[in-house]
């Protein structure tokens, strides 16, 4: 039995997210290199961007948790499964990210107000920075590139990734979109710190430090706000992308047997869809014939593999068009 559930847990384990996993590791990694090198050059702006590493890595490792979590099958007491948990970890992040935050802005003030002089550690500041750079870059591009895998869109190269991925991520799953946003911020606050360091060793404009460790801060506010939004509707419940909607439209009404459809609803949980709907079907069919109809129709919806729960209720053609014949027409 013990095998049996280990068996599971690595299964589990194997289908979390891969994005949230890799950017843990490798934030944890510069976390702690700019934390050195924040103590050997006193940068206010390495602080911020060691402070938002380590946001980075802590929110990487709750959202990898509730990524694994969020797969489990569903349940006799979970019915609909477990997709709006990745939604609750993500919340979490959140809280961590505004924290950090906060402390990242405050530092910015007191070092606006009283600018540090640096003392040493400079090319051990440079070194981590563009090490901060080619890693985060690194993990940004992977997150751009689950985007487009999660998303369905057919594989792009060069400009086209990044394109692409800003079009699509809203339909990617909630820790791609988290890891996605931080390391956008990540990057712009490694670019951010290292012009500060360069600009206060060379100048006596010490008072960039803080304008930078402020920026940093703010760019974090702005990342906890779009994700926090994103996932609180996320656990109300939201519609799913046009796109999904057309696609579940064209398969139903595919079918030559299907006249019309009276309602449609699909709900969106984590990166997973559950459709709900009404179906009109032609006249003079007997109710074993409908019901073939119906599983048939059923079956051509759930083998999109991103869509784990299907409902449908059927009646006759009631003579009344109910979906307009303009959309009718672009989707047929």
């Amino acid at each position: 039995m013990s095998e049996v559930k280990h068996n599971r847990f690595l299964t589990l384990m194997k289908k979390g997210n891969k994005s949230s996993a890799v950017a843990m590791i490798g934030n944890s990694v510069i976390a702690a290199s700019k934390a050195i090198a924040y103590i050997m050059s006193g940068s206010g702006a390495m602080f911020a961007s060691a402070m938002h590493s380590l946001a980075d890595a802590v929110n990487q490792g709750f959202v990898f948790i509730g990524s694994v979590l969020s797969e489990k099958k569903p349940t006799r007491q979970f019915p609909t499964g477990f997709g709006r948990v990745i939604n609750i970890f993500c919340m979490i992040a959140v809280i961590v990210v505004t924290i950090m935050a906060y402390e990242t802005i405050k530092e910015g003030l007191h070092l606006m107000q009283h600018p540090a002089d640096h003392t040493g550690g400079f090319w051990l500041s440079i070194i981590v920075l563009i090490i901060n750079l080619v890693v985060d870059g690194a993990i940004l591009l992977k997150a751009m590139k689950e985007i487009l895998r999660e998303a369905r869109v057919e594989k792009k190269t060069g400009a086209g990734i990044v394109v692409s991925a800003f079009k699509n991520v809203r339909r990617a799953a909630p820790p791609t979109r988290l890891v996605f946003y931080e390391d956008i911020v990540a990057v712009t606050g490694a670019l951010l710190a290292l012009i500060a360091i360069i600009v206060t060793a060379f100048t006596q404009f010490n008072l960039l430090d803080g304008v930078a460790t402020l920026l940093i801060g703010f760019l974090m506010i702005g990342v906890a706000f779009r994700v926090g939004f994103d996932n609180m509707m996320g656990l109300i419940g939201v519609a799913a992308p046009k796109d999904i909607e057309e696609k579940v439209l064209k398969t139903i009404l595919s079918d030559e047997d299907v006249t019309d459809i009276k309602k449609l609803r699909i709900l969106q949980e984590g990166r997973y869809y559950h459709v709900e709907g009404l179906i009109e079907l032609r006249k003079g069919l007997s109710l074993a014939v409908a019901d073939d109809i119906k599983f048939r129709v059923q079956d051509r919806i759930i083998s999109d593999q991103d869509i784990t729960d299907v409902t449908l209720s059927i009646i006759e053609d009631d003579g009344i068009v109910d979906l307009s014949p303009e959309r009718l027409n672009g989707l047929i």
